[in-house]
């Protein structure tokens, strides 16, 4: 089964989108900051990245961006997972190279068909 970074800095979050992806099959990473995210990504190389907007030392912007300047790492897939959810954040999201963008709060199932679908558009 795919490999799935989950970075957000609310240990609870965290632990739900966990508990609903290993619940679903699929094997999962961690981090609590956006530094982490990064050293994460290139370390495991994960299928896909869920990245929280507002994590300490890094945003998920940032790390989406770092991600997408990276040759080795630039195919991995992101979702961005955030409490902001004005246009402009929006569109910054998907600016910086975020393949789908989930509002908190959010459906652990609707999060996991989300998944899904940009996997299978990523042919992972």
């Amino acid at each position: 089964m795919a490999l799935v970074l989950v970075a957000d800095d609310d240990p609870v979050t965290r632990e739900l989108i966990v508990y609903k992806l290993e619940a679903e099959g699929y094997d999962v990473v961690v981090a609590e900051d956006g530094t982490s995210a990064l050293a994460v990504a290139r370390e495991r190389a994960p299928n896909i990245a869920v990245l929280d907007v507002h994590m300490p030392g890094m945003s998920g912007f940032d790390v989406c961006r770092m991600l997408r300047s990276d040759q080795a790492l630039a195919r991995i897939p992101v979702i961005m997972l955030t409490a902001s959810v004005q246009e402009a954040d929006i569109s910054t999201g998907f600016d910086s190279g975020a393949d789908d963008y989930v509002p908190k709060p959010f459906s652990p199932r609707e999060l996991v068909s989300r998944i899904q679908a940009v996997l299978a558009r990523a042919g992972a």
